[in-house]
């Protein structure tokens, strides 16, 4: 055989044991790199549920302490007689303030606009505005109420405190910095039989305003929910003595 076709023969055979030896080196590679990737992936498994159980662990101590805390807190108010006489002063306190949910027997007002009337229907000398609903007749009912015994009093859900602010803006009656309208629900607690007898009274704030044009319905009863008051409490210039 002429010497250039064995070396042809032998070049062919090196460039093929060569592409041989590349692939088998690149499959020993990526094979490597895939037992690390796994390797990596089941050490980060491992801290994942190291980390959960301890913040399993954790809970539950948080848990346990919180429970006891009140055990401790419940033991020390029935042991202590002045803890006890503190505690029930400030859920009365809460009460009168109107920041805790009542109930109890009382009486129901309903005021509506008249809405049977209009400027058109009205002689000139009508005055529409005596049949509408105003925050100044909101605040009379209020006092009435208050001077009757009311214990608590709502307006459309809104709690009536010292700090309830009740006003027009325009057409629209505010309570507490809500927009009521018509119908108005009055809601107060206190004895149904008094309570009833002083807002009902002839000559009466409710009697003026039937006879100016509102519609004004009073009811009895055994039942009534009023809510707490929603707003924060700020005071800015009291202090305790």
């Amino acid at each position: 055989m002429k010497r250039w076709k064995i070396a042809l023969t032998l070049g062919i055979v090196c460039f093929i044991l060569t592409i041989a030896i590349s692939i088998q080196f690149k499959t020993i590679k990526d094979s490597n790199s895939t037992v690390s990737q796994t390797l990596t992936g089941n050490e980060l498994r491992d801290q994942v549920l190291k980390w959960k159980e301890k913040y399993d662990k954790a809970s539950k101590d948080l848990e346990k302490s919180e429970n006891k805390l009140e055990e401790i807190r419940l033991q020390a108010t029935q042991n202590d007689e002045n803890a006890l006489n503190k505690e029930n002063e400030i859920k009365q306190d809460n009460v009168l303030l109107g920041l805790t949910d009542v109930s109890g027997s009382g009486i129901v007002i309903t005021l509506k606009d008249n809405n049977t009337v209009n400027r058109s229907s009205l002689s000139p000398l009508d005055n529409i505005e005596l049949y509408l609903v105003h925050a100044g007749d909101l605040v009379e009912v209020v006092n009435a109420l208050r001077n009757a015994g009311a214990e608590a009093i709502s307006i459309n859900g809104q709690r009536i405190t010292n700090f309830t602010s009740i006003y027009c803006a325009g057409n629209v009656v505010v309570v507490n910095g809500e927009k009521i309208s018509s119908p108005v629900e009055i809601k107060a607690i206190g004895s149904p039989e008094l309570l009833y007898g002083s807002i009902t009274i002839p000559g009466g704030y409710l009697e003026l305003m039937k006879e100016t044009g509102v519609m004004v319905e009073v009811n009895k009863a055994d039942n009534i929910s009023i809510g707490k008051y929603e707003r924060v409490l700020n005071t800015q210039y009291m202090r305790n003595e």
